[in-house]
């Protein structure tokens, strides 16, 4: 009888052990994947989750759907996204705000950004450019600087607090030792409009937001916030170029799960949304938009992801910035 419990005993505990390898070895996807976008629609992290959707849906197979669930600027929809099961059915598409702006700051968005989730891969970045009207006075960074410490000072639109072209102008005051007078919008096109009417000085505004403007001549670009210039706009020099190295900034989008995802279905997905990305029909028009493809590893990214969470909160406090 002690034989016979001893091998049913060492039975069961191979069986027990076998069962994390057959779930991980299950077929993916075998029911509708949800991409948690904690935007509304029409934005740039909306773009790239239905494309990517799309695309996915024709390489892997399976039905992909985009559902947006904005609020709190994403940290409502982050928090869903957290709360669900790490099966690999439901996976975050978010931005920089939610996975490193917000949690610092929202008192209590709901969600660790350095526990809660697997990073999968940086999808796309592109950088904020500092733009101005194309009848101001301002011709160089040096001109906005000198303004800056001049008797009026300047006003800087944003899309709001705690955006990236807020946070931009921001890191860009502390580095140089000025302050310009921050004026939020609710979304980066209203504040565009007023600038090209002339209601305020100047933008850190996203590429996606700004390029068609200058590109037709009624905003002017004087510096593009990437470590290299911009391919759609290769006459206007980087901040680094002009000895703002600190001034290096990408407003990025990116793909993770809530934490305990298999690794075979994350990696699967991450090399699915790469191909997706690098795709002859979708590199061309998101390249255009001004985006540039990363597709980095979960490793990449996890690091990448510490790295901006501790930078982005020194600003935050230096800055003394709130949420409202």
């Amino acid at each position: 009888m002690k034989r016979l419990l001893s091998t049913l005993a060492l039975g069961l505990a191979a069986a027990t052990t076998a069962l994390p390898v057959l779930a991980q070895n299950a077929p993916w996807p075998t029911k509708p994947v949800t991409f948690l976008v904690p935007f509304p629609p029409g934005g740039s992290t909306d773009l790239i989750s239905r494309t990517v959707g799309a695309k996915l849906q024709e390489k892997l197979g399976g039905t992909f759907v985009t559902e947006n669930r904005p609020g709190a600027g994403g940290t409502v929809g982050t928090a869903q996204a957290k709360r669900a099961a790490p099966d690999g059915y439901t996976i975050l598409v978010s931005s920089l705000g939610p996975f490193v702006i917000g949690p610092h700051l929202v008192k209590d968005p709901g969600y660790d950004a350095l526990k809660d989730f697997d990073y999968i891969t940086v999808a796309v970045q592109a950088p904020n450019v500092l733009v101005v009207n194309a009848n101001s006075k301002l011709n160089s960074v040096r001109d906005v600087l000198a303004a800056l410490k001049g008797k009026n000072g300047l006003t800087f639109a944003s899309a709001g607090n705690g955006t990236s072209d807020h946070l931009t102008a921001e890191l860009f005051w502390q580095e140089t030792g000025t302050k310009g007078t921050h004026v939020p919008y609710k979304g980066g096109a209203p504040a565009i409009i007023d600038l090209i009417g002339g209601q305020v000085d100047a933008s850190f505004s996203n590429i996606n937001t700004c390029l068609t403007h200058v590109q037709s001549g009624k905003l002017r670009a004087l510096a593009v916030t990437s470590a290299k210039r911009s391919p759609l706009l290769p006459d206007v020099p980087t901040m680094e170029e002009l000895g703002f190295k600190g001034v290096t900034v990408t407003s990025w989008q990116a793909f993770a799960a809530p934490k305990g995802i298999p690794a075979d279905i994350r990696d699967k997905l991450r090399h699915g949304i790469v191909d997706s990305l690098n795709d002859p029909s979708v590199k061309p028009k998101l390249l255009e938009l001004g985006f540039e493809i990363v597709g980095n590893t979960p490793a990449e990214f996890t690091r990448f992801q510490a790295q901006e969470f501790a930078r982005w909160k020194k600003v935050i406090e230096v800055g003394q910035i709130t949420a409202n």
